[in-house]
């Protein structure tokens, strides 16, 4: 075990939750070859924060990111801030000689992204890692997905549909939350869930989009204003305010394997609590899954005996499926939070071995370059818009 890496995190919230449960429990169920300690969380109100250190076991609190990430106690920056301050925390950051694990998306623009790839790629010259918290990736269903895929066990992908469907946002005095907000959020269920199909779709084919055509929708335009933070959603008062982002996206995509693939996005879906599903359609079979129902994979063989063909139930918690080796006995469900602690994990082996884990930051990138095309496209009436592909290294090494 090489030496102890000491963890910042910037922000605390739901997210700030959900990781710090991951640092916490990931070097207790894995063999990791770092020891991690929870340094300090950070946040602007000084007394939330510091609840936050005593719910969660992180040593102290502060308010002064800049401060903490300039400490040379400190080697791992881990980043829950909405997005639209990802751009200078993270570069910062890595500019400082952290390691850097930032929350989806990587930020609100193109240009943001941009800039944050360009730090990643002058930092991993001098073995720093950046690594993106697409954490679905990591649930060990569709990790086993993926690995199905790329040994052909589907055939050449012919169709794929992929929909992220909630339901939070249908009463119409449901506050207007910093989500709501474009300045801060950058996009409505099209950043904040659709990123999640798209960098899962790209995951699962080994496959990058090339052409959008969308539309967006804003279904309520107008919120009551937040007056306290509670959860996800927080309590709104009298005062109105308006909504910036969309309710609603629906796009197509064109892979470069020249597949199409259909993808909704909607905070509007009633009934629908985290309904992330993605079914692809190859020639030699098809693979479905469904977040709601986390620990099954479907599978569908064509070379079955016609007799014997349908889809099949595979309960993923063997112990040879990926992650498992952490966990119970088979047969004992994973939950939500297991996914973060198996990022955590793979982004300690990462910095111990030298190498980046994905997604990167260039993966990240793209996957905002795809979102930007979506919002172009429904600017100019569904017109196909070209999404601008780079050879910089941001495929998803298998």
């Amino acid at each position: 075990m090489t030496r102890t890496l000491r963890v910042a995190m910037i922000g605390h919230g739901f997210m700030g939750a959900a990781h710090s449960q991951a640092w916490r429990t990931a070097p207790r169920v894995f063999a990791l070859p770092s020891a991690v300690e929870l340094s300090v969380i950070v946040g602007r109100d000084a007394t939330a924060v510091a609840e936050a250190a005593r719910t969660w076991g992180w040593r102290e609190a502060a308010s002064d990111w800049r401060e903490v990430i300039a400490r040379d106690d400190i080697d791992v920056v881990d980043i829950v801030t909405p997005g639209h301050s990802h751009a200078e925390i993270a570069i910062a950051a890595l500019e400082a000689g952290k390691h850097v694990l930032c929350e989806k998306p990587l930020a609100n623009t193109v240009a943001e992204a941009e800039r944050m790839t360009e730090a990643a790629r002058s930092a991993a010259e001098r073995g720093i890692v950046a690594m993106l918290g697409f954490t679905y990736r990591r649930v060990p269903a569709l990790s086993l997905a993926r690995d199905l895929v790329a040994d052909g066990r589907i055939g050449r992908v012919q169709q794929v549909r992929s929909a992220y469907r909630q339901d939070w946002l249908v009463d119409p005095r449901a506050p207007l939350s910093w989500r709501l907000e474009k300045e801060k959020a950058g996009a409505g269920a099209l950043g904040d869930i659709g990123g999640h199909a798209v960098d899962l779709v790209q995951f699962l084919t080994g496959q990058r989009i090339e052409r959008v055509t969308g539309v967006l929708d804003t279904i309520v335009t107008e919120r009551p204003v937040e007056t306290e933070r509670i959860g996800i959603a927080g309590v709104g008062g009298e005062e109105m305010g308006p909504v910036t982002v969309d309710d609603v996206a629906m796009f197509t995509a064109r892979l470069e394997c020249g597949a199409l693939a259909g993808f909704e996005a909607t905070r509007f879906a009633t009934g629908r609590k985290n309904a992330l599903s993605v079914e692809l359609s190859g020639d030699r079979g098809a693979i479905a899954f469904d977040l709601e129902d986390l620990n099954v994979l479907w599978v569908y063989d064509r070379d079955a005996p016609v007799t014997e063909q349908g889809f099949t139930r595979i309960v993923v918690t063997e112990p040879g499926h990926p992650y498992l080796e952490g966990w119970w006995p088979a047969g004992h469900m994973l939950g939500y939070e297991h996914a973060f602690s198996h990022q955590v994990k793979d982004l300690i082996e990462g910095i111990a071995s030298g190498t980046t884990p994905a997604p990167s930051f260039e993966e990240g990138l793209h996957v905002q370059r795809v979102l930007a095309a979506v919002e172009e496209s429904a600017s100019a009436e569904a017109r196909w818009m070209e999404v601008p592909m780079s050879t910089g290294g941001e495929r998803d090494s298998r």
